[in-house]
């Protein structure tokens, strides 16, 4: 049996949504249907937002284009990567993505480009 890992998921959040609330919405869906293939892989999903958000709330933000995300939504990626064993990197253009991988990369960490690269993939 593979060890599990702690995956960071990453990929478009807010590029390309001209900050519009129900695309960036969708964006995290496309970022959550990741997270079930790789806790059925018996491995522990992760995606920045999920806690960058409530942090962001905490200080007073009420969305990623307030001025206080620019301290919280980056370098709470940055933090995670400290603690995580991978990246999967989903399709689609990212800055907040591709800073990930390379943070990855410099820390000799894989990097997935598809969820059934994973060791220990399981289909559904």
């Amino acid at each position: 049996m593979t060890k599990p890992m702690l995956i960071l998921i990453a990929g478009p959040y807010r590029s390309g949504t001209g900050d519009d609330p129900e695309l960036m919405a969708r964006n995290l869906a496309r970022l959550e249907e990741a997270a079930w293939p790789i806790f059925r892989s018996g491995h522990v999903p992760m995606i920045g937002e999920w806690v960058a958000l409530p942090v962001l709330r905490g200080a007073g933000g009420d969305s990623p284009t307030d001025p206080v995300a620019d301290g919280i939504m980056y370098p709470t990626a940055q933090r995670l990567l400290q603690h995580c064993d991978a990246v999967l990197r989903l399709p689609g253009e990212s800055v907040g993505a591709d800073e990930d991988v390379r943070i990855a990369r410099e820390r000799g960490l894989p990097v997935y480009q598809r969820v059934e690269d994973i060791p220990g993939y399981r289909a559904a």
